[in-house]
């Protein structure tokens, strides 16, 4: 047994069984990834996929179980190599970041400068992604800290921290009759058609809910998957955006207004890690400039849990 037939009894599960597939995400050829399917079944004694013919169709039982082990012992291995790295090298390397377009645009620019300027050798990527596919990086290995409002505390392979707490705000062309309005109602709002966030991105839930709970009729003409967008087509005179109040630039939107409002709720962006994948020394860095009462401790202790 090696971690080359575990790496690829992973690959191949991630690529829904497509050899081809598989072979190509690990470099390799198709027979190479057979054959050792087939040494690692030989050696074991037992099969781990179901086949027809020369096509895998899933995992047998003994395949399913022995997915978890691999899953692990591949997070461990790549968590021996990190301490190794964290010793050697404290100021080198690449730390992925998976975020959504509002976080990578308006709040983490600061956060990325003084990052950079405390670690310029490490090369950091930013990763825009929805917060169902933002998870999803992180659960796969693809990224090594994710930033969002939803999905990430409903993983309970996840551990997430607190980064920041917002509400969402009114946009409107700067001459639109809610600016002259104050204060401003929920029924107020549905008198105009709406722009805002697709569904599962940055708080849409709350705006739905709101909505709902009201009773009342709204017309949500047009939905986006980022802020400039949104206020992109207000400005048109599409009608009224509903976004992150933090993605207001008071420069850069000179032709719109933004209105203040808590109609919508509270909301928490979270910063989220995967469990059992330790970081290096500046990944924890970087989540201690994001946000600094976060307890880096607590989140050590999940990639190595007390047996």
């Amino acid at each position: 047994m090696n971690f080359q037939q575990l790496r690829i009894i992973r690959e191949t599960v991630r690529q829904n069984f497509n050899l081809t597939e598989a072979s190509a995400a690990l470099y390799t050829s198709q027979s190479g990834v057979s054959k050792h399917i087939k040494d690692l079944e030989d050696e074991l004694g037992v099969q781990l996929f179901i086949r027809k013919g020369k096509r895998l169709l899933g995992l047998t039982e003994p395949g399913q179980a022995l997915l978890g082990i691999v899953e692990r012992m591949l997070v461990d291995a790549d968590n021996i190599k990190r301490l190794a790295d964290d010793f050697n090298k404290v100021d080198e390397g690449t730390l992925t970041i998976a975020t959504t377009h509002t976080q990578a645009r308006y709040v983490l620019p600061p956060i990325v400068n003084q990052f950079k300027k405390a670690f310029p050798k490490v090369h950091l990527i930013l990763q825009q992604a929805s917060p169902v596919e933002v998870a999803e990086m992180l659960l796969q290995g693809e990224a090594d800290i994710g930033i969002a409002t939803e999905s990430l505390t409903a993983e309970e392979n996840l551990a997430s921290v607190p980064f920041y707490n917002w509400q969402h705000s009114i946009i409107t062309p700067q001459n639109h009759p809610l600016t002259q309005k104050n204060p401003i109602g929920i029924e107020d709002l549905a008198q105009y058609p709406i722009i805002t966030y697709h569904g599962g991105f940055t708080g849409r839930s709350k705006i739905d809910k709101a909505f709902e709970e009201s009773g009342l009729d709204f017309n949500i003409v047009m939905s986006a998957l980022d802020a400039d967008v949104i206020k992109t087509y207000v400005e048109l005179g599409m009608g009224i955006g509903i976004v992150n109040d933090v993605a207001y630039d008071t420069e850069r939107d000179y032709r719109l207004k933004q209105i203040a409002t808590n109609m919508f709720g509270l909301n928490t962006t979270w910063l989220a890690v995967r469990k059992g994948h330790l970081l290096r020394g500046y990944g924890y860095a970087f989540i201690s400039l994001c946000s600094p009462d976060a307890d880096t401790r607590a989140l050590k202790r999940v990639a190595y849990p007390e047996e």
